[in-house]
């Protein structure tokens, strides 16, 4: 059998418990995705808002060793899912926020969504495992529990142009790396 699309657990995973993505709807366009281990996203305001302000209210005067750890501390994390996804090299799959997490939990995902590339799938650098990149913006850290629910993928067709040379190097690498 020719598998065209899907989700498996990473090795790492295996004999963890890990759920594989699943629609939780008969029309649901989205596979719900699931951290793979408790986490705790920390609040944006814990240590970097604040300090942000006072860097814009002093014209950008802060001490460089301050200035990384305030970016630091307001960064995005990476939450681990422990399942990797296998797709035609013309689809996608995009990695979006369930529509809970922003007004139930504070959290977003910073880049709007995820862009998960055919190539992603089994790469050297981390077996091609998704991570859900979050930001939490209430007051206080977020806890998650292994299981719970934290994006949505969704598999998608996509086209080039006449004019595309099709990229001309292999991926080098694990998230984020495509561009680098």
């Amino acid at each position: 059998m020719n598998k065209k699309r899907g989700f498996e657990i990473v090795g790492k995973y295996r004999e963890q418990g890990i759920n594989l993505p699943k629609r939780q709807t008969k029309n649901a366009a989205g596979y719900d995705i699931e951290s793979a281990a408790d986490f705790v996203v920390p609040s944006i305001w814990k240590f970097g808002v604040l300090n942000v302000l006072k860097f814009l209210f002093n014209k950008g005067k802060i001490e460089d060793l301050e200035l990384d750890k305030v970016q630091k501390s307001i960064k995005p994390v990476l939450v681990p899912t422990g399942v990797k996804a296998y797709m035609q090299d013309d689809e996608v799959l995009l990695i979006a926020s369930r529509s809970s997490n922003p007004l139930k939990r504070g959290l977003s995902i910073p880049n709007g969504i995820g862009v998960v590339d055919a190539d992603y799938y089994n790469n050297e650098s981390n077996e091609g495992e998704l991570f859900v990149q979050l930001i939490n913006f209430f007051p206080v850290d977020y806890k998650i529990k292994k299981g719970e629910r934290l994006a949505q993928g969704i598999f998608i067709k996509y086209l080039t142009t006449d004019d595309d040379e099709g990229g001309l190097k292999e991926r080098q690498g694990g998230f984020g790396s495509s561009g680098i």
